[in-house]
């Protein structure tokens, strides 16, 4: 059997793709290299950009119990003083959703429940591809292969399809390594609706209410690559070094089971030149992974979707329609791979009297400013 697209990868991109393009009437198959997809991972944010797609698709309808909607985004210092505030409430009347909140995992269910049945292959592991005028070979680790049209990848940072096309792309290290957590929440810790970042000298965490009186954290601390001090951190170590930061930070660390804690350094891809490759065409994370400092990793991926479908339309081939999609899509996830690299530094300073002068400049702020900013995302330019 041909395929009209093989899509690398069962994330929130891939699966995106997948709907969007069955609703479209293409014959298409999805290779996840897992066995399953379990229910793990931690919270999402979710800006207007992916809400439309989603919405479009159908898929908010079955996401309308497990999203959040956010209200308001409150920064600020160790002490619980404000440095600023975003009113998204203005951006939802606007926007009908400007960002909502949804455990990931919840998510990636939804979409696969979207998918014809037999979409979604499970424990398929692409270890080559090799692609000719017409007809993309993938090749799997069973020894078996597969043949479309078109192939898209949206296998991740560590995309082995972009692997095998571009050889001199490096991960960047953004200097900060994560620790992340979704929790049932006492209900003096629960305040819905509101989203709050705390910047600090010990590092930056941030509280983001999900649907259900869960709470999704993270905490972000300066460190070496790969520091293995830091892999072994628990909750506790996380607790004592957060200790004297406002309620309930460290509170909320002392409530969490280390087994539900996920840890990474933080990593992005500096932006490509390229995103199509003859048949082959990189989306999401494979694409233009970014740092997750402006809520835009995966709505980026999900907008890929929306600017695929352009592509398809208005284009007379597969090889064409992925050169409209690099065209249209380079320069807006370039910038916004820039943006949160630029926003991540600020955050994450530790000494000062920078911490002083990045305070003063944040409360000196126009709010309006702070929402202009954060509606650049939204704009789909199609």
């Amino acid at each position: 059997m041909k395929y009209d697209f093989i899509i690398a990868g069962g994330g929130i991109a891939g699966l995106t793709a997948a709907i969007m393009l069955q609703r479209e009437g293409f014959l298409v198959t999805v290779l996840e290299k897992t066995d399953v997809l379990k229910e793990v991972g931690a919270g999402l944010g979710l800006g207007a950009n992916a809400w439309t797609v989603l919405n479009r698709l159908g898929v908010m309808d079955d996401l309308e119990s497990a999203s959040h909607l956010l209200n308001k985004i409150e920064f600020l210092d160790h002490n619980g003083d404000k440095l600023n505030t975003i009113d998204i409430s203005k951006l939802n009347e606007q926007y009908g959703v400007a960002y909502f909140t949804v455990h990931r995992a919840k998510l990636q269910i939804a979409l696969a429940h979207h998918l014809n049945e037999g979409t979604l292959q499970l424990g398929k592991r692409i270890v080559n591809v090799s692609q000719n005028m017409d007809t993309i070979t993938v090749f799997l680790d069973d020894g078996s292969t597969m043949q479309g049209n078109g192939l898209i990848a949206a296998d991740g940072i560590h995309s082995t399809v972009r692997k095998s096309l571009v050889h001199n792309v490096k991960l960047r290290y953004a200097g900060y390594t994560c620790w992340r957590a979704v929790v049932d929440a006492p209900a003096d810790m629960y305040k819905p609706g509101i989203f709050t970042e705390t910047w600090g000298a010990n590092g930056r965490m941030g509280i983001v209410p999900l649907a259900n009186q869960k709470l999704y954290w993270f905490a972000c601390v300066n460190s070496s690559f790969q520091n293995n001090e830091m892999a072994r951190f628990t909750t506790a170590d996380l607790a004592h070094r957060f200790h004297n930061y406002h309620f309930p930070v460290s509170e909320l660390m002392s409530i969490t089971k280390n087994e539900n804690v996920i840890q990474n350094d933080v990593l992005d891809v500096k932006p490509l030149s390229r995103f199509a490759y003859h048949l082959v065409l990189l989306i999401g994370d494979a694409a233009h992974a970014t740092t997750p400092n402006m809520g835009q990793g995966a709505s980026q991926g999900i907008e890929d979707v929306f600017a695929l479908r352009r592509a398809l339309k208005n284009e007379p081939t597969v090889q064409k329609a992925f050169v409209s999609f690099e065209r249209n899509r380079l320069q807006k996830t370039a910038a916004m791979v820039h943006r949160s690299w630029r926003v991540g530094k600020a955050a994450q300073m530790d000494r000062n009297p920078y911490i002083s002068i990045r305070n003063t400049v944040m409360r000196m702020t126009p709010a309006a400013m702070l929402e202009g900013s954060l509606k650049y995302p939204f704009r789909m330019y199609y």
